[in-house]
């Protein structure tokens, strides 16, 4: 048979994971979560993860798949992506993507620029550059400061990066992106976006927020701080940032939720943004309305 695949999209607490999960029983499907923090182990009640029950009924794959501290990029979401088409294929299943991370989609949409031959002696040459991070920097951006300027002079991954493509390729990251451009990655994916009114939703989250906090939010950013401590990007995620406040006595209980609740809201906001004007061809409806509209569409 050949693999069909669709994506479900929609600003958080907005019935992605149910939806998805139905769609997938209906169609005979696996699942690609697209959500940067369901990616990581151990982040469960901040990320809202579909229950341990949910997870059983369909598998899921971009949900537990890396440690809290380890890095994670466009990259390698893409390299997961293939991993999973080629899971669906061998095992005669279509494949949902779902989630709030649309930015991980576009990237399917868009592609990425490919990398040029790295050897075992440019990436010992790179190692050695970037015990000082600050140098290899101020290096690079006399070099390219264009391309430098988007990049954060402590972000080591995307400095290392940069220092790859041009140890190996003797041109700047400017140049090679410019001579490699980007080519799509899927170039025909139905994407249906989940239509929500904004008081709704911010209801839902509000909702969604006490009860994380009834499941052990505390307790559970407690455990992360403990073993991760405060240094990895993981930990300055929404829900983990208005608790360590908490915790310092920064803030009163009520106004953490509170704050997790507007936060949340604001990124919910940005999502519905980036939903509306990053895609062409697009389906938007109601949550009620959608899976209908997509099991007509298939």
């Amino acid at each position: 048979m050949s693999l069909k695949q669709l994506a479900i999209i929609g600003p958080t607490a907005s019935g992605k994971s149910d939806l998805g999960i139905k769609i997938a029983k209906e169609i005979d499907a696996y699942i690609l979560s697209i959500d940067s923090l369901s990616i990581y182990k151990e982040i469960d009640i901040v990320a809202a993860k579909p229950s341990k029950e949910e997870l059983l009924k369909v598998r899921h794959y971009g949900i537990d798949e890396i440690w809290p501290d380890e890095h994670f990029s466009v990259d390698i979401f893409i390299s997961l992506y293939r991993d999973v088409v080629a899971a669906c294929k061998k095992d005669g299943k279509n494949l949902i993507i779902v989630g709030g991370t649309s930015f991980y989609l576009k990237s399917l949409l868009d592609g990425l620029s490919p990398l040029p031959k790295i050897t075992k002696k440019t990436e010992t040459k790179v190692q050695e550059r970037l015990k000082n991070l600050t140098t290899a920097y101020e290096e690079l951006a006399q070099k390219d400061s264009s391309y430098m300027q988007k990049i954060a002079q402590n972000d080591r991954y995307r400095i290392e990066k940069a220092l790859l493509i041009y140890e190996a390729s003797g041109i700047t990251p400017t140049e090679w992106f410019k001579n490699n451009p980007a080519k799509p990655i899927i170039t025909d994916l139905p994407i249906f976006n989940i239509d929500v009114e904004r008081e709704i939703l911010r209801q839902r989250i509000k909702e969604r927020t006490h009860k994380m906090y009834e499941m052990g939010l505390i307790d559970e950013v407690c455990y992360l701080e403990q073993k991760y401590t405060r240094a990895p990007n993981s930990m300055k995620a929404i829900g983990i940032v208005e608790v360590l406040d908490f915790l310092d006595g920064k803030v009163e209980k009520d106004e953490m939720l509170e704050l997790i609740t507007t936060h949340t809201a604001q990124l919910a906001k940005r999502q519905q943004t980036f939903n509306r004007s990053q895609f062409k061809d697009i389906t938007h409806a109601k949550l009620e309305d959608l899976e209908a509209i997509i099991l007509k569409s298939i």
